[in-house]
C-alpha cells in the first residue's frame, strides 16, 4: 500500500489517510440527500438519483484516488444541479433526459480539452496573484457555506429596496438583507458548540481534530434533539431505488434524450449555449479547487507543475487529476445525475492530513457503504459539518498573504476574484470577475501584452456567457 500510494514520500501514513478520507466524506455526505431532492423536481425518480449520486461519486473518486493518487473526492456539484433543474429544465423547458444528454456531452468536451492540454494551459495562463486570490476566495466561499449550513444567517427584507418592472410596476421589499439569527435555536447552538469544540481541538493539536469535532458534535446533538436516532432506517427501500435506477441509467441516450436534443433546428443555438455554460462552470470550478487547495498543501508542487507543462502524456499528478475529473461528468450523466465535479469540501480532508489517493479511496468506500447505511450517514447534521467548513475556510485564507495588496494592479483583480466567490455563491463566477478586472487593469495600464492569450479568450467567453444569460432573461 505504501508503494502504490507513496505514503512515506508524501509525508503521511495509513491512519492519517483514513481519518482524512472520513473527514472529507462527512463534510460532503449531504450531497446524497440534497442532490436527489433538487433533481427529482424535474421528474427524475428520487431513488434513481439517490443511487446515481452514490455511484457517480464512487467511480469519480476512485479514479481520482487510484489513477491520479491525489486526495480529492468527486460528486454531483452543488450549483450545477440547481442550474440543471431551475434553469435548464424549468427555465429553458428541456426535459430531464435532454438535460442529462447535455451533461454527457459536456463531459466529453471536458475530456477533449483535457487530452489536448487546453485545461492545463488555462492553469498556466492564470497569474500567480490571481491563483493566490482564488485560494483565499475559496476559503471565504467554504466558510460562507459553513456559516449558512450552521443556520447562523437569516435574510430579511430591506424596506427601502424595490424593483421596477416594465410598465412602471413596482415590487417593494424585493431585496433580502443578511442578518444574524437569534441564538435560541438548538441547531444553531449545536453548530456554535461544534465550532468552539473544533477550535479547541485544533489549538491543542489533537490528531483528526476536524473529524473528532464532527463526531462529538453529532453525539451532543442527540440529547439536544437535533439528531433523531429513531430516524435511522427510515429510508426508501433499496429494491425500489434500484428499480428507479433502471429508469435513469442510460436515459441520456434515449429517444427523449439525445435523440430529440437536436431535432428542432431553432433550438440548436440554445442547446449549444447551455452545454457551453455547463462546461465553462464545471471546468473553472475544478481548476479553482485544484489551485486553491493543491498549492497551499503541496499536493501539486512546483516540480509537479513543471513536469505537467514540460512533458507529453499524463505523467504529472495534475494531468491525471484533471483527466479523472473530466471523465466523471460523463459517467455521472450515464447513471442519471448532473455534472460530477471535484468537491471543494475535499479541503477538509486535506487539512486533516490527506495527501494521497488513499484518502479518496476511503471516501469512495464510505459513499458505497451508504447504499446500505445511508440513514446512519444521514444522521450527521449540517450543524456538525458546518464548523469543519468554517475552520477549513479560515485556514485557506493564508493564501491572501502572498498578494501585494498595496499595489492596486494586483489588489483589484484579486479582490474581485476572492470576494465574488462568496457573494455570488460560485467559484467560477468569482474567477470570471478576477479575469475581467485583471484584463481591464492591464489594458488601462498599457500592459495588454502581459495578458496571456488563453486568459484573454477565457475572459471573452465569460463575458459572452454573461451577455447570453442576460439576453435570455430579458
Amino acid at each position: 500500500m505504501d508503494n502504490y500510494f507513496k505514503l512515506k514520500q508524501n509525508g503521511t501514513n495509513v491512519s492519517t489517510e483514513i481519518i482524512a478520507g472520513l473527514t472529507t466524506f462527512f463534510t460532503m455526505a449531504y450531497i446524497i440527500f440534497v442532490n436527489p431532492a433538487i433533481l427529482s423536481q424535474t421528474g427524475i425518480p428520487w431513488g434513481g438519483v439517490f443511487l446515481a449520486t452514490i455511484f457517480a461519486s464512487v467511480v469519480g473518486t476512485l479514479v481520482m484516488g487510484l489513477v491520479a493518487n491525489v486526495p480529492y473526492a468527486q460528486a454531483p456539484g452543488m450549483g450545477l444541479n440547481a442550474f440543471f433543474t431551475y434553469t435548464v429544465c424549468f427555465g429553458l423547458g428541456f426535459n430531464w433526459k435532454q438535460a442529462l444528454a447535455m451533461v454527457f456531452i459536456c463531459g466529453i468536451i471536458n475530456i477533449l480539452i483535457t487530452v489536448t492540454k487546453i485545461r492545463k494551459s488555462i492553469i498556466k495562463s492564470i497569474p500567480v496573484s490571481l491563483q493566490n486570490a482564488i485560494g483565499g476566495g475559496i476559503g471565504i466561499f467554504i466558510s460562507y457555506i459553513g456559516i449558512k449550513n450552521a443556520g447562523l444567517l437569516k435574510f430579511t427584507s430591506d424596506p427601502g429596496a424595490h424593483i421596477i418592472l416594465p410598465g412602471d410596476t413596482v415590487i417593494a421589499d424585493a431585496s433580502a438583507v443578511p442578518a444574524l439569527v437569534s441564538l435560541n435555536n438548538p441547531t444553531v447552538l449545536l453548530a456554535l458548540i461544534g465550532l468552539v469544540l473544533t477550535i479547541i481541538l485544533l489549538l491543542l493539536k489533537v490528531k483528526g481534530a476536524i473529524l473528532l469535532g464532527i463526531i462529538i458534535t453529532t453525539i451532543i446533538g442527540i440529547p439536544m434533539k437535533v439528531v433523531d436516532i429513531t430516524q435511522a432506517g427510515t429510508t426508501s427501500g433499496i429494491g425500489q431505488a434500484f428499480a428507479d435506477l433502471g429508469t435513469t441509467f442510460g436515459a441520456a441516450f434515449s429517444k427523449e434524450g439525445i435523440g430529440s436534443l437536436f431535432s428542432d433546428p431553432a433550438k440548436i443555438p440554445l442547446v449549444l449555449i447551455t452545454i457551453f455554460a455547463f462546461s465553462l462552470t464545471d471546468t473553472f470550478d475544478t481548476i479553482g479547487t485544484f489551485i486553491g487547495t493543491g498549492r497551499k498543501s503541496g499536493i501539486f508542487s512546483a516540480e509537479d507543475e513543471k513536469l505537467m507543462f514540460s512533458s507529453s502524456g499524463f505523467k504529472s499528478k495534475m494531468d491525471k487529476a484533471l483527466f479523472a475529473d473530466a471523465i466523471a461528468t460523463s459517467i455521472g450523466a450515464v447513471f442519471g445525475t448532473s455534472n460530477t465535479t471535484t468537491y471543494v469540501e475535499s479541503a477538509a480532508g486535506i487539512e486533516a492530513g490527506g495527501r494521497t489517493g488513499l484518502t479518496s479511496v476511503i471516501t469512495a468506500l464510505m459513499f458505497l457503504v451508504c447504499i446500505l447505511i445511508a440513514p446512519i450517514a444521514g444522521l450527521v447534521p449540517a450543524a456538525a459539518t458546518a464548523p469543519a467548513l468554517i475552520i477549513v475556510g479560515v485556514l485557506m485564507l493564508s493564501s491572501f498573504k502572498e498578494i501585494k495588496w498595496d499595489e492596486l494592479e494586483d489588489a483589484i483583480p484579486a479582490f474581485f476574484a476572492g470576494i465574488f466567490m462568496a457573494f455570488v455563491y460560485s467559484i467560477s463566477y468569482g474567477i470570471a470577475a478576477g479575469f475581467v478586472f485583471y484584463c481591464l487593469v492591464k489594458i488601462i495600464k498599457g500592459k495588454a501584452k502581459e495578458i496571456h492569450p488563453i486568459l484573454a479568450i477565457s475572459t471573452l467567453l465569460f463575458i459572452l456567457n454573461f451577455i447570453l444569460l442576460a439576453v435570455k432573461n430579458l
